[in-house]
């Protein structure tokens, strides 16, 4: 039987993306060994560069963009999962080499999926999503780095944005003081309500470093830029601090020196997302549901439908989205 479903489908045409919403059926999903009935996706950074085509995320043509989906499970081939689980997915190529969550129904391998915390709904795991999820990992790696609270202000770059906004719920209810840094200071009053204790422009630290080597001010920083903030935030570290760095907004550059690494003993921790190992996943959905504030998410958290999609993917680059955009491929 075909099952019709609407779907955002990305194709080329004379070496540009298209981006359409379209309807499709069950005959063209992907290989996989789960079958989903999608209820929430979201739109993220990546999902604005592969719906606009301004950097050559996607690998494989068509293609259903949406890195993150949380639904419920149809169809089985897998032991692990029965028709009627409630689960989510991210990273591990959904968007750009496998079809994606933008869409009303998914197929994947069954090692991608995470039970559907019972903390949460399916919106609120899109709320969450790729962005929350990394914030996460961006704490967990702190934390392996000793970072406690009382060690001092923690800095959160990009602090407006979605991994941003999670990342300051997430170290002000654990005790820390986050200071939040963001282009958007009309969004201090947001920023605050989420638990900044401070909100500094983002242009103190968006110049290439006039030093190596400065002051000693934060206890750690999770940073989503890249580039020369992430350069001056490095600079900036105590003795013996770390930063998670998780994001290129700023650029791929890395303006910096070996200097805060040897005399001060800084970490720098890469954060990836995509193929993080399924126990780590385990760990920080785990740790989401724990440590959450879900009533601070649902404040930072847009609903849209999903003919809205392909609109949001220039806003999320623009840097015009605040918190979390979660799409309702059912509205």
């Amino acid at each position: 039987m075909v099952n019709p479903f609407r779907a955002i489908q990305l194709h080329q045409e004379a070496g540009s993306t298209v981006a359409e919403l379209r309807t499709l059926d069950d005959s063209e999903l992907p290989d996989g060994d789960v079958d989903i009935a999608v209820e929430y996706s979201t739109i993220n950074y990546k999902d604005g560069l592969a719906i606009t085509g301004r950097f050559p995320v996607v690998r494989h043509w068509p293609m259903v963009p949406g890195i993150d989906l949380a639904g419920t499970v149809t169809a089985s081939r897998s032991p692990r999962f029965q028709p009627g689980d409630r689960v989510l997915a991210n990273g591990y190529g959904l968007g750009d080499s496998h079809w994606g969550g933008l869409a009303q129904r998914a197929r994947v391998r069954s090692e991608w999926l995470i039970p559907l915390p019972a903390a949460f709904s399916t919106r609120q795991a899109m709320a969450i999503g790729t962005a929350g999820y990394t914030a996460m990992l961006c704490v967990l790696a702190l934390e392996h780095q000793g970072l406690a609270p009382g060690q001092g202000p923690v800095l959160v770059t990009g602090a407006a944005g979605g991994v941003g906004s999670v990342a300051i719920m997430l170290l002000a209810r654990l005790g820390h003081e986050v200071v939040a840094s963001t282009g958007r200071l009309d969004e201090e009053g947001f920023l605050r309500s989420l638990g900044a204790a401070r909100v500094i422009d983002r242009a103190t630290l968006a110049a290439p470093p006039a030093e190596m080597l400065g002051a000693e001010t934060w206890a750690a920083v999770v940073d989503t830029v890249g580039s020369a903030t992430l350069a001056n935030a490095c600079a900036a570290i105590k003795y013996r601090g770390a930063v998670a760095a998780c994001g290129l907004a700023q650029g791929l550059d890395f303006p910096t020196s070996v200097l805060p690494y040897i005399l001060r003993n800084v970490t720098l921790c890469g954060i990836d997302s995509v193929m993080a190992p399924y126990a780590l996943r385990l760990q920080a959905w785990t740790r989401l549901a724990r440590d959450l504030d879900v009533a601070r998410l649902d404040t930072a958290t847009q609903l849209r439908p999903l003919d809205e999609a392909i609109a949001a993917a220039p806003e999320i680059l623009a840097g015009r989205v605040r918190g979390r955009l979660v799409i309702d491929v059912n509205a």
